[in-house]
């Protein structure tokens, strides 16, 4: 069959010939594959540069992590899968797969759960966010932070504030539901002032943190209390794209009234990652065929992966590769 491999490790993977997946355990299902999503996550594991990948032997392998296709009865279904996802067949756990409503285009259903999962499950399970909430997404302008503005508004939120470095990914958060835009590229007391008057305003229930660093100690630096009673915050960070070490003053901590926790591979119970399968994901899925969610694809054929592996996209778009 074909596939997408990576040969060497940090290399571009290939269009090659490989042999067809086989099913090694009871739950394991095979899945033709008709499209599945490019991100961070895949690009990292690809280069053997994510936290997942440290005890692994470098070899040959399959890019990709999900993706969606049809079973052999014709069955839609998306699926996550360790064992590479790019190519014209993947092996699936049957507890990791959610069926596709016939109205969802695959490149949809292929590119929406990853968004899915680094924003309803950090706001739901991590944050509890409860209808009425203010929530302030940190660096929202990428894809996941775009999602995080429209499943924070199905959760109930009852105000939505947004920063990000990009003016005009700025406003069409506006225009996605977000209450209020703060630029990055204001000085650091412009922003912390922002932010802090922001939490005296409206008290901020939920930080949702996509890209670390400078920002997010900026961030504590203006919830920092003085001693009366503050407001309960949960802040959780679901990336590092601007540092991956932040200088956190003990000040902070013992003056305002706010948890800190993270999500990504290895953070979710098991409880939690059935929930996002049986629930989260077909809720999502139901509510992008209603048009009440909405994700932008740039489409690329299996066999152009070498050109589009690093191909530079429009703003908010995820890779899809279609098979």
């Amino acid at each position: 069959m074909k596939a997408a491999v990576v040969f060497e490790k940090g290399s571009i993977p290939k269009y090659t010939d490989i042999a067809e997946p086989e099913i090694t355990r009871e739950n394991e299902v095979l899945v033709t594959v008709k499209a599945a999503s490019i991100k961070n996550l895949d690009r990292a594991r690809a280069g053997g540069n994510h936290y997942s990948t440290e005890n692994e032997a470098h070899q040959p392998k399959i890019v990709g992590t999900d993706g969606a296709g049809y079973l052999e009865d014709g069955s839609k279904v998306y699926f996550f899968s360790k064992k590479g996802t790019v190519a014209e067949k993947a092996v699936a756990d049957k507890t990791m797969m959610v069926p596709i409503p016939e109205a969802l285009d695959f490149s949809v259903a292929a590119a929406l759960p990853n968004a899915v999962m680094g924003s309803a499950m950090a706001l739901k399970y991590k944050a509890g966010i409860q209808p009425g909430d203010t929530v302030l997404i940190n660096g929202a302008t990428g894809i996941t932070g775009r999602i995080a503005v429209q499943i924070a508004q199905l959760y109930g939120a009852q105000r939505i504030i947004v920063t990000g470095r990009n003016e005009e990914s700025l406003k069409s958060l506006l225009e996605l539901g977000a209450d209020e835009a703060v630029s990055l590229y204001l000085s650091d007391e412009g922003f912390k002032q922002k932010i802090k008057d922001i939490h005296t305003q409206t008290p901020i229930d939920i930080i949702l943190d996509y890209i670390w660093g400078h920002s997010v100690e900026m961030i504590l630096s203006a919830f920092k209390g003085d001693g009366t009673f503050s407001h309960k915050t949960r802040l959780v960070t679901v990336g590092g794209m601007s540092g991956d070490t932040i200088q956190l003053s003990s000040q902070i901590l013992r003056s305002t009234d706010i948890q800190i926790s993270g999500l990504g591979l290895g953070s979710w119970t098991k409880e939690e990652s059935a929930l996002l399968f049986k629930k989260i994901i077909p809720e999502m899925f139901q509510a992008a065929v209603e048009g009440k969610i909405k994700i932008e694809t740039a489409d690329i054929d299996l066999r152009d992966i070498e050109t589009g592996w690093n191909a530079e996209l429009e703003n908010g778009k995820r890779l899809v590769v279609r098979v």
